[in-house]
């Protein structure tokens, strides 16, 4: 499992060894699994935000095909 390091200043650290009942790398890591989970929510939410705000412009006869080749050649 990879290591990473942080910086901490000691009055932080001295609360932090108050609570030695706590596994501080499991609170860590679980921090950032909820960061992570929080940003693609927030990442989820505004791709649909979009895919309504394009759906609602789009005129009736809108071809999705051309616009999905359009970026299928620009990715190469």
């Amino acid at each position: 499992m990879p290591t990473i390091s942080i910086r901490i200043d000691p009055k932080l650290k001295r609360k932090m060894d108050s609570f030695k009942h706590f596994n501080w790398s499991e609170v860590i890591r679980q921090a950032i699994k909820n960061k992570i989970n929080a940003e693609r929510e927030k990442n989820l939410a505004k791709a649909v935000l979009l895919n309504e705000q394009v759906r609602k412009k789009a005129p009736k006869d809108f071809n999705t095909t051309d616009i999905i080749r359009i970026f299928r050649e620009e990715r190469h």
